[in-house]
Parts: C-alpha cells; structure tokens; sequence
C-alpha cells in the first residue's frame, strides 16, 4: 500500500519552509543522463510525490512542461502559493495513477517520495507514462546530516546530532525498515531497464541558520510521529538539542549560520527503446 502523510496544513508549511531540494548539481546530474539517452530539447517532466513543490520549480528550468503530482491536498496548496512559473501544473493523484497518457513523459521524478509509494504498482506506472528512452530518477537522503561550525568540535556537535537522530528512531514507520538506502537499492535491483545507475553516499554542502537545521529535523516523518504521540516530549527534545547545540557552538543566537552535509543517493534508469 502508498502511505500517506505529510497532510496537515501546518505541516505542509513547514514542509515547504525546511526541506531540502536536491542541488543543481544533483538536478544537473539528471539532466545528464537523461540527455545521452534521448537528447535535447526536453519536453514534458513528471515529479511525483511533489509536496510543496521545490523539485518541480527545479525542473521548470529545463522542461517545457512539468507536472507535480500529491496526494495531499494542503502540500498542493503550498506549492501553487509558490509557483509563478507558467510551465508548471499540479494535480491531486495517487503516484501509482498518474494523469499522463502511455509513452507520452521524458522524465518522472520523485524527490524524497519513492519510498512511501506501493513501489511495484509505481515503477510500473512510470513505465507506462515514460516514452522510448525517457528515464526514471529517484532520489533522497538520509537522517544522519552532518552539522559544521567553525571554530567547533565537529566531532562533539555531531554526537549531539546523532543521539537527536536516535531518539527518533523508535518512532520511524515500520515500512521504512532500518534504512531507506535498501529500499532504493532493491528498486534499482528490479528494473528491468539495461541502462540504469546506482549512487550512494554523495555528500552535499548546504549552509542554513541553526533554526532551518532544526526546523529541516522536525519536519520528517518519525519527529513528527514523536510529536502527535507526545508533543510535550516532542518539543523539550527538540528544545534540549538545540540548546546544547548552540552551548557546543558558544552562540546565543539559533539564527547563527551553520553548514549542513547531507548524504543523498539516488538511481537512474532509461526505458529501452523496444520496451
């Protein structure tokens, strides 16, 4: 079954203020294999999953047309408050039923997504919509960010990190087993695709203040998980990490700017020419 969550509206606006967008690097990296495949110019682009829609805006760059595709009504809403870009639509659906006629879609993303899909029911829904050569791309990161601050024991700030990432960790959806990695791996494994990549542990720089590593923290599923079941406990958490965080850094200010290394995997894949 596809699960559902990220659906409240107070969520979904954290979700669009916190969360990460792959790099334009990473986007470029995309782009790169989906270009040797079928070359230029790119015409329609599929992001399931979209949430509040800070992969799609990166596609709209590159793509005449892209579609962002939620279950959750209030991520949609967010991302239209924040879509000026005329080549970009978004539809209400299930990732395993999209609005895409068959062969018809150069690329389908999803960003941070594939692993709350029915998987099976989605890699065969990709296919149907990918035309000739069009390619599949999913990406995401783990929990287990890096924090940075100059002048700072990186090794005593990052055990802080790390007993936050614990503490969590009771609380993570059992259908995401011990480590989304496999998940993604195990697809990659069952596409019948012949060209197709696999990459693992691409660390990514990204300076944020101390608020927005927090607040990136506490939108994932398992902290808001922690937060409906004990919100008290929830919150003197997240309070206490912070504060022994800023503590370790010698700054009063949770604004203070820090630098964030996210380890992203993702695979590639292009449909055969035959298939």
């Amino acid at each position: 079954m596809a699960y559902r969550l990220y659906e409240g509206k107070e969520h979904a606006r954290s979700y669009w203020k916190y969360r990460i967008a792959p790099t334009d690097h990473l986007i470029q990296q995309v782009l790169n294999f989906l270009e040797k495949q079928m070359g230029r110019p790119f015409e329609r682009a599929v992001d399931v999953g979209c949430g509040s829609g800070q992969g799609t805006l990166l596609l709209a760059e590159h793509f005449a047309s892209v579609l962002g595709t939620d279950v959750s009504p209030a991520q949609l809403e967010m991302a239209l408050q924040h879509s000026k870009k005329p080549n970009i639509t978004y539809r209400e659906c299930a990732a395993e039923e999209l609005p895409s006629a068959d062969s018809s879609v150069d690329l389908v993303t999803a960003m941070s997504a594939f692993h709350w899909f029915h998987r099976p029911r989605f890699l065969q829904e990709a296919n149907r919509v990918l035309r000739p050569r069009g390619c599949l791309a999913l990406l995401n990161y783990t929990i287990d960010m890096r924090l940075g601050y100059p002048d700072c024991c990186s090794h005593t700030l990052n055990q802080v990190c790390q007993e936050f990432y614990a503490a969590l960790q009771p609380y993570r959806s059992a259908h995401l087993g011990h480590s989304s990695i496999e998940i993604y791996r195990e697809a990659y494994e069952s596409i019948p695709y012949p060209d197709k990549e696999w990459h693992e542990c691409v660390w990514v720089e990204m300076p944020m203040p101390l608020s927005s590593y927090m607040g990136l923290v506490e939108s994932f599923s398992s902290y808001q998980a922690l937060l409906r079941e004990h919100p008290q406990k929830a919150t003197a958490l997240s309070h206490d990490i912070c504060q022994r965080l800023m503590s370790i850094m010698r700054v009063t200010s949770v604004e203070t700017q820090v630098v964030v290394a996210v380890k992203y995997f993702y695979l590639l894949a292009c449909k055969p020419q035959d298939a």
